[in-house]
């Protein structure tokens, strides 16, 4: 058994994996925003709690994950706003990466997108370019750590239900998808695969079960 603490604790892909994590025997932490939120994320088997990611410095970031054995990235700000945008994806989650450190939490996975990094390649006029450099500069600190981390890349999320196979790789075509229970299912795989830690594996649906794609 494993004690995971799920940052973004409501988030679709988040809610996919806790109710994963718990029913495989894990002890679950979704750390939430909202006191609204409480009863959705105590449905899927986790502790909910509440926490302002976003105002809560590194010492009290660490805090809250003291005691766990991994964290998982799957917060946003959900675009919109260019400052909040920064403020979360890139300064919160930067200050939870020094936090797991802190804290002694070595296992560390970041929920990311395809393509992202320095070179995203998103024009500055471009509603999606916040968040691009952000998550760029998010990874880039992560791979500075000393944590065990591991970057999830995947497509162009959808609805659709899990298939359990994913393609590993290769370039991000228009077009390419993958469903958040597919994106759930790979988190939960690579917390339970030591090989994956410093890598980042980019993603879409595809026909390689999980397991063996990410080993």
């Amino acid at each position: 058994m494993a004690r995971v603490a799920i940052i973004g604790g409501h988030g679709k892909i988040a809610l996919r994996l806790a109710k994963q994590l718990s029913t495989n025997g894990d002890d679950v932490t979704s750390i939430i925003r909202k006191e609204a939120q409480v009863d959705d994320v105590a449905a899927t088997g986790a502790t909910p709690v509440v926490a302002d990611i976003e105002e809560l410095d590194t010492a009290g970031l660490a805090s809250v994950l003291a005691g766990q054995d991994a964290v998982v990235w799957a917060a946003g700000a959900g675009g919109g706003d260019r400052d909040r945008t920064f403020a979360v994806d890139r300064d919160a989650a930067i200050r939870s990466m020094d936090a797991a450190e802190s804290a002694g939490v070595q296992r560390y996975v970041m929920v990311s997108y395809f393509g992202a990094g320095p070179d995203h390649g998103v024009p500055e006029d471009n509603s999606f370019y916040a968040y691009a450099e952000a998550k760029a500069e998010a990874d880039t600190h992560l791979k500075g750590t000393g944590l065990d981390w591991t970057i999830l890349g995947p497509s162009k999320l959808t609805d659709q239900p899990g298939t359990g196979r994913i393609t590993v790789g290769g370039t991000r075509t228009d077009g390419a998808e993958v469903s958040r229970d597919n994106v759930a299912q790979v988190a939960a795989a690579v917390l339970a695969e030591p090989s994956t830690t410093r890598r980042t594996i980019e993603f879409n649906d595809g026909d390689t079960p999980i397991a063996d794609a990410v080993s």
